[in-house]
């Protein structure tokens, strides 16, 4: 089969590429900067270097495909966060239909489109609602809170002792990791045997609260880690810093708020399907050591 991988050079999206490949399907990797996709050196692929939200380069480079896989990468030099979804969205609808593609995957958020203030929560559940009336058979993935994401906090954590959340101390997450979720992603992916429009939850092995988390990687790195609760205010100028304008900063405030309601996205009920195996102290193991 053609399975069309598009950030592919991301977390998530490589880790498809590398099971899609290793089956002997034919990989078609896409993404913004060539080098990077060429740079994963996976066989039975090929790699084009495509604007996603470019409806005439997503449409031509997914041309034949037999699945597809699609997500919104994170971007913080856009003017508006909802500007650049609705702009991956569009050209992932555009290529669906006028490409007729029998299958596909899309990353989503648990919680996704519960309300309309949820930052890219919300935006996740307009590109479900997109996707539903272009695509016959479609899996939605709603996954918790990326264990990875720990790796932007990487020198706070080996070099200080601590990482933070605007969050309380006892606030659970399904803290899940990328690899578990490019490993279900690339099943469907690969499964001719299913069709409808689905959507699944997907949470890692169960939840754990902040202060679990630290406590797990005092044990793995073998030295002090502490959780530090930072404020909303503080989350919004860390993205100042780091070039965001200040629409993005109050879209990414809204998400965090969202993560962090207790009776929000992360109070979804599991289910035995949402259970994927990988551990934080696997990924610290893994990742960071």
């Amino acid at each position: 089969m053609k399975i069309v991988i598009g950030a592919a050079a991301g977390n998530v999206g490589s880790r498809i590429a590398k099971k899609v490949a290793a089956t002997n399907h034919s990989a078609v990797l896409l993404g913004n900067k060539i080098e990077s996709l060429e740079n994963l050196n996976i066989l039975n692929s090929s790699s084009y270097e495509v604007d996603m939200n470019d409806v005439e380069q997503v449409v031509t480079h997914t041309k034949g495909a037999d699945a597809l896989f699609w997500l919104v990468p994170p971007a913080l030099g856009v003017s508006s966060l909802k500007e650049w979804y609705d702009s991956i969205i569009a050209a992932g609808v555009a290529a669906i239909k006028e490409n007729k593609i029998p299958r596909v995957v899309v990353i989503s958020s648990l919680g996704a489109g519960a309300s309309d203030n949820l930052g890219t929560v919300t935006y996740v559940g307009n590109m479900e609602k997109a996707f539903k009336e272009v695509a016959s058979n479609v899996v939605f993935l709603r996954p918790g809170y990326f264990m990875e994401n720990f790796l932007l906090q990487k020198d706070d954590i080996l070099k200080n002792g601590y990482f933070s959340f605007p969050y309380d101390t006892n606030h659970d997450i399904p803290f899940i990791s990328a690899d578990d979720i490019g490993d279900v992603a690339a099943q469907y992916l690969m499964d001719v045997n299913w069709a409808g429009q689905w959507t699944r939850n997907i949470m890692g092995p169960n939840n754990i609260t902040l202060q679990e988390a630290a406590a797990i990687f005092s044990a793995e790195l073998q030295q002090e880690i502490v959780y530090k609760q930072v404020s909303y205010d503080d989350i919004k100028n860390q993205f100042a810093q780091f070039g965001a304008n200040a629409t993005v900063q109050k879209e990414l405030v809204d998400l965090y708020k969202a993560l962090g309601d207790p009776n929000g996205a992360y109070a979804i009920p599991r289910t035995l399907e949402a259970y994927t195996p990988t551990t934080l102290g696997q990924v610290i193991r893994n990742k960071f050591k």
